[in-house]
């Protein structure tokens, strides 16, 4: 949402809320419908006031025209993947297509199993990767993480010439020997 749309919810959001204010004045009895009447012909009675009011009365009726026909979405963003563009034309890198690219690089590490990823990007494109793992017990997990940390991204940058921006690594379970020869 763009800060223009903000601006028109945020105003509209306040005239509403003062018009119900008044409303339920009227209607509880707190707020005569005299003195509500009498506020409205004193500020009517100068023709300035009158024109003031008009030109802010214009204003929010164009602000509510832009608001229900004019849509500043902006582009949509893409959520199935990465698209790349080039003078040869487009490409679109699917996010399951790198998540598939992380669970093979994690693979790799024979202390690792129960992988699970997930795939972000920040507004440049440039990729956050969650990493959920089970790993072997008796392993020293700060240089685990860093060295699947370093392998991801250097697979990544060499396959699909995209930055990895971060790499979080959760170590969700840590398997005993006999929990792994059962499997």
């Amino acid at each position: 949402m763009k800060k223009i749309d903000k601006l028109i919810l945020v105003i509209f959001s306040l005239i509403i809320f003062i018009e119900s204010v008044i409303i339920i004045g009227i209607i509880t009895g707190i707020v005569k419908v005299a003195t509500v009447a009498k506020l409205i012909t004193m500020f009517s009675e100068k023709e300035q006031n009158l024109k003031i009011l008009l030109g802010v009365l214009i204003f929010f009726v164009l602000l509510s025209l832009k608001g229900i026909f004019f849509s500043s979405s902006g582009k949509k963003k893409n959520t199935q993947g990465i698209l790349l563009q080039n003078e040869n034309g487009k490409l679109l890198i699917a996010k399951q297509t790198i998540e598939n690219i992380v669970v093979s690089v994690v693979k790799s590490f024979d202390s690792v199993s129960d992988i699970v990823t997930k795939i972000e990007t920040d507004k440049f494109n440039n990729l956050i990767i969650f990493i959920n793992v089970s790993v072997n017990e008796n392993v020293i997990i700060k240089e685990l993480t860093l060295n699947i940390q370093n392998k991801v991204k250097e697979t990544i940058k060499k396959t699909s010439d995209l930055e990895v921006k971060e790499i979080n690594v959760n170590i969700k379970n840590i398997i005993a020997k006999k929990e792994k020869e059962e499997e």
